[in-house]
């Protein structure tokens, strides 16, 4: 799976590394298991899908994470992206609208030893006023908008990486935040994610 995503142009070795590391045949539904390192997404409950290989380890190289980086990550959803971002020296808060797969992720992220991450069951479109300011934020679902309070909890120099739109087709942005009201803007590829949506479900 990293040779195929070397190919497809990922060239962090970090990335590549936490890729390869961390098992994600752990973290899908016993169904797919043979299918686990197809570069493919797959259901894992509510509506929501574990992403591609290459989306998670794109989104992980957009980020550009130093070691000991605060880092927010909107949806937990199997708590795979949390643990590789973990790996990458990032101090992860990762929060999880549906109650369901916070408890299973946050379960599954204990019992593989990732002591560090902190898990939290609540509206993505919030973030975590009371840890801000994050140095990174990765959004896992396809945003409608960018969301004013979590421009908010980014720090000044951070950078959040976002998938901007609906339907069929988002454009993956990165935003440095230059100033407490300014951003800059850099437009990537296209992508497919599931939903952002508002409020929490049980």
């Amino acid at each position: 799976m990293v040779d195929e995503l070397r190919q497809k142009g990922i060239t962090d070795e970090s990335v590549l590394k936490a890729i390869e590391t961390v098992p994600r045949h752990l973290f899908l539904d016993k169904a797919f298991l043979e299918r686990a390192y197809q570069n493919k997404p797959f259901p894992i409950g509510k509506g929501q899908t574990i992403s591609h290989p290459f989306t998670v380890a794109y989104q992980s190289e957009l980020l550009q994470i130093k070691s000991g980086e605060k880092v927010l990550e909107i949806g937990t959803g199997s708590g795979y992206q949390a643990c590789i971002l973990d790996l990458l020296g990032a101090k992860v808060y990762s929060i999880e609208r549906h109650e369901v797969l916070f408890q299973k992720s946050r379960d599954l992220i204990k019992k593989l030893g990732f002591n560090k991450i902190r898990c939290f069951y609540g509206d993505g479109f919030e973030g975590l006023p009371g840890f801000a300011p994050f140095d990174k934020i990765i959004i896992t679902a396809a945003a409608p908008i960018i969301p004013d309070k979590l421009l908010q909890q980014l720090a000044i120099g951070g950078k959040m990486v976002i998938p901007l739109g609906e339907g069929n087709k988002q454009k993956m942005l990165r935003l440095t935040k230059t100033s407490d009201h300014d951003y800059a803007h850099e437009a990537f590829e296209d992508f497919l994610f599931v939903p952002m949506l508002q409020g929490t479900e049980k």
